[in-house]
């Protein structure tokens, strides 16, 4: 239980403070608030209906109780069928689980998922013949629950009928079959049902689920309404798919069980007739039957196979109280009494049983023995069924009335029996009609209105012999008792009631045989509301189950026992001697002084192997220590454990630091034999190791590899330029700038061609005027005083105004110059160069160039008239500008983009280029905030 904290409530209720019904249901709400549904008395559960669905079922919930103790786990139907299963398997005795509550508490589905935890921990072999009999097991629920439940106002699947299942397993603990008893079906529903409830489901089901064309064989019609026996529950599941879906699950599960085909014509047929005739009981009993034949132990010999064993479970009606009682109430509410009558007993066996296999002096235990009860309804000659069976076999007209007068008559002076007769001021009851009994859960008053009729429960040997004498075989096996001549003396057939106490007392010794467990099923509102639970209503079936006379058997002597082991396991911690292994002589010696030293020793006693422990107080006190000490042992656990975790990761990365470094050692010696191996020959002119291919170095060495190849681009270079002539270094290191900022922007920018610089002086690109250009050069150099002539071309320029003319750019060490070629190169404008601050370029051939200047208008123009034409002399330019900033000290700004953003006396304007093969020399085109370059080029 070590799952749920206190804030849960009690997960037992032995533990509780006080044993009354207000503590009771006070611990019963708050777990059921806090969704534990579940909740033990000793060995015997408690389930609350939740009426929706919970995520405590599955393959994940049953691993986690398989194989583990009763207490180990919090409290759960799995854990009981466990202890059930461990129990037959481990000690080779038959057990059984003991199902009970009121309609609608959830008994059928608790039966289902004990089924399902069974199959589910059996046969891990995968036998062929286990794995059918589990299938049967499983498929069978679903087809007793169409031909045996019904939709009632407290339940939409309602069980009309008591059944017990045994299951045969084998030495291994494997299923190899069953057998099915079913108690006191609830026919009478066949016929008529009370307002708001429905028929059987199978009605429904062959009605809305059959095809068309069965329906036609049959001569049924699809609506139920038709007919008089589904008539009143016909609107009460409009949902026609439901009940489609369900008819196939019943029709797949008859196959898989192993009706045959014409089997399941005729049950088909069977239900068409009872719809137009009145034969259901023989036709559930022989699908009982059938389903029994099937699940029968095949081919087993206990000489060879071993003795089977065997673990029953009982899911039946439990206590009924209506407004009016009938024969059915009065046999349910005797079964519950035979039942409760049973529990009691075997709970004090158990415990005495239990308190002598331990040596611990057993205490007499005050009880109320319901034996009394018990005794009125089934006493030869005098029991209230001997009375009704004397009626019901006495000559002449025998009414209900003459019936009660004569139980009056019989036990007038009994405690636990009384009628409107034997106390007239009781208004409650009606004269001639009611009497009541005081049953354990509660006083029953019983309407003897058609007692004799249902205990009869005769049909003509006529009848059973026209059915026995069908063509159906089916229909012809549910009625072998027409086979007998009709000149035959036949007994008097058994009544129904001494026919159900003839079963009853049959289910009490064969239950009274097996180790029992129970489940007790309470159904928490009458609503059907999740999340509900209704104090009055569920007091009502805690008495009647008798929970707290459970309670209080279980604490007359002690109130827990434990085994010594699972005690120590579980407190240890809270005692020096024992924590965290003790080295007295046994488990026993190591309890005593875990309680000695608690002061607890006087509540105890010890057994052989279990610690008795008397009052819950003493778990409490335990309970609390325990709780104080796990938060320090988890921190502790914590420590340590991370402590082993760092210890065992730092010795990890040790070994892996010393691979690594010995790995890095190696690999950096093989790198430096290959790089010295490859580049023997790098000296040898002309390629100086051009041809060379670097080796992919190790992560570690790749910084000094990128200086290596550094150093060696630069020594390569250095041999290079020792052959290079002093004059053409100045080319050299302005492409070498023009390389730097333009590489990786401008795809071709004339690095292969030589660079003349000064092309207006030269008679070659210039020959009309290279004369006054060298005029007007001599000039400016004897006015300026410019030392070098960095660049001089023809270029193309556009203005502010949008006017495009010829001019010719300068450009010296000291200033930019805007030179007139039609006025002898006359000086248009001059800008010092420390004033340029940056130029922009575009990415193609184009030979557009904008110059940017401090405190000036942007100068736009397009190189032009050069020899050859449209040479690419931009890198050029953008080089020696780039060099002589960069031999000044300066910074030079160069943007390559292909739309060059630029400004003139304040006015933001763009510059584009359009190539245009048509256009036979380059011109800039104007248009509003924008001028477009008109490239001559594809």
């Amino acid at each position: 239980m070590d799952e749920e904290g206190p804030d849960c409530g009690k997960a037992d209720f032995v533990l509780l403070d006080q044993v009354t019904m207000e503590d009771f249901m006070e611990n019963l709400k708050l777990r059921f608030e806090k969704g534990r549904i579940y909740t033990y008395i000793g060995e015997v559960l408690v389930s609350v209906n939740p009426y929706q669905e919970l995520p405590l079922y599955g393959h994940e919930a049953i691993t986690k109780y398989q194989g583990r103790e009763l207490y180990e786990r919090p409290p759960h139907l799995y854990a009981v069928a466990n202890a059930a299963y461990r129990a037959m398997k481990r000690r080779s005795r038959d057990t059984c689980i003991v199902i009970s509550g009121e309609s609608g508490a959830g008994k059928t589905e608790a039966s289902k998922h004990i089924m399902q935890y069974i199959a589910a921990v059996t046969n891990p072999s995968q036998r062929a013949e286990v794995e059918r009999v589990k299938d049967v097991l499983l498929k069978s629920t679903c087809v007793l629950e169409a031909f045996g439940n019904a939709r009632t106002n407290r339940n939409n699947n309602s069980s009309r009928f008591g059944k017990y299942m045994d299951i045969n397993f084998d030495f291994k603990g494997d299923p190899v079959g069953g057998h099915i008893h079913s108690y006191l079906l609830e026919k009478s529903r066949v016929l008529k049902q009370h307002v708001g409830e429905r028929n059987f489901h199978a009605f429904y089901q062959v009605l809305r689920g059959c095809e068309d064309s069965q329906l036609e064989d049959l001569h049924l019609q699809r609506n139920p309404a038709l007919y008089s026996f589904t008539r009143q529950g016909a609107g009460l599941n409009p949902l026609d798919s439901d009940e489609r879906s369900h008819y196939q699950a019943v029709m797949e599960a008859m196959r898989v069980i192993g009706f045959s085909s014409e089997e399941v014509d005729s049950v088909r047929r069977i239900l068409a007739a009872i719809l137009h005739l009145a034969v259901y009981q023989r036709l559930f009993e022989w699908v009982v039957n059938r389903i029994n034949c099937v699940m029968e132990p095949r081919d087993r010999d206990p000489r060879r196979d071993g003795k089977d064993t065997v673990i029953g479970v009982l899911d039946i009606y439990g206590f009924e109280v209506f407004p009016v009682n009938s024969f059915e109430q009065f046999c349910i509410n005797y079964c519950n009494e035979k039942l409760q009558q049973l529990f009691i007993q075997l709970i004090l066996k158990q415990e005495q049983e239990e308190y002598e296999r331990e040596g611990i002096a057993w205490q007499t235990v005050d009880y109320f023995n319901n034996a009394t009860i018990v005794d009125l309804v089934e006493r030869p000659h005098r029991g209230v069924l001997a009375v009704l069976d004397e009626a019901c076999s006495a000559a002449g007209t025998i009414t209900d009335r003459i019936f009660l007068q004569s139980l009056d008559t019989h036990h007038r002076h009994h405690p636990h029996y009384t009628s409107r007769q034997l106390c007239p001021t009781d208004k409650t009851m009606e004269f001639g009609r009611d009497f009541r009994i005081k049953h354990y859960a509660g006083d029953v008053t019983y309407s003897v209105e058609g007692f004799i009729d249902k205990n009869r429960d005769h049909l003509f040997q006529d009848f059973k012999r026209l059915l026995y004498n069908s063509s159906d075989p089916t229909l012809r096996a549910m009625w072998p008792d027409g086979q007998q001549d009709i000149t035959e003396v036949t007994k008097r057939p058994l009544t129904a009631g001494t026919l159900f106490k003839n079963s009853m007392v049959a289910l009490v010794e064969n239950l009274a045989s097996k180790e029992p467990f129970y489940v007790r099923c309470i159904k928490p509102n009458e609503d059907k509301v999740a999340g509900r639970l209704d104090e009055g209503h569920c007091r009502h079936q805690v008495a009647y189950l008798g929970l707290l006379e459970n309670v209080r058997v279980r604490r007359a002597g002690f109130a827990s026992r434990q085994p010594y082991p699972r005690f120590l396991l579980r407190y240890k911690m809270t005692c020096e001697y024992t924590w965290p292994n003790h080295l007295l002589g046994s488990d026993r010696a190591a309890t005593s002084a875990l309680l000695e030293q608690h002061g607890l020793q006087g509540d105890v006693a010890f057994g052989h192997t279990k610690l008795f422990i008397r009052s819950p107080q003493t778990l409490v006190t335990l309970e609390q220590s325990r709780a104080r000490l796990i938060p320090i042992i988890v921190l502790l656990l914590q420590k340590a454990w991370r402590g082993t975790l760092s210890r065992r990761r730092c010795r990890r990365l040790r070994a892996i630091y010393t691979i690594m470094r010995w790995f890095r050692k190696h690999k950096v010696r093989a790198h430096l034999a290959e790089l010295q191996r490859r580049f023997q020959a790098a000296r040898q002119p002309p390629l100086y190791g051009q041809d060379m291919v670097w080796p992919p170095p190790p992560a570690v060495l790749q910084p000094f590899q990128d200086t290596c190849r550094a150093l060696f681009c630069r020594w390569r270079a250095r041999q290079l330029v020792k052959n290079i002539p002093p004059s053409d270094m100045a080319q050299i290191k302005a492409k070498v700038a023009a390389m730097g900022v333009l590489q990786e922007l401008r795809p071709d920018w004339g690095c292969r061609r030589a660079w003349d610089r000064d092309y207006l002086s030269s008679a070659t690109d210039n020959p009309a005027a290279s004369g006054l250009f060298t005029q007007r050069l001599k000039a400016l150099r004897d006015k300026d005083g410019f030392r070098t002539v960095l660049f001089s071309s023809h270029v193309r320029k556009v203005n502010r105004f949008n006017k495009r003319q010829d001019r010719a750019l300068l450009l010296t060490d000291r200033h930019l110059y805007k030179l007139d070629p039609s006025r002898q190169y006359r000086v248009m404008r001059a800008v010092p160069l420390a004033s340029v601050t940056g130029l922009s370029v575009t990415s193609g051939r184009d030979q557009l160039v904008v110059l940017h200047a401090r405190g000036q208008d942007d100068l736009v123009v397009c190189l032009h008239r050069s020899r050859p034409p449209l040479d690419n002399r931009v890198g050029e330019l953008v080089g020696v500008l780039v060099a002589h900033c960069q031999g000044e000290g300066c910074t030079l700004e160069v943007r390559v983009s292909d739309c060059i953003p630029l400004s003139q006396r304040g006015a933001r304007r763009l510059v584009s280029v359009e190539p245009k093969p048509e256009q036979p020399e380059p011109d800039f085109r104007c248009s509003r905030g924008a001028y477009t370059l008109l490239w001559p080029s594809s």
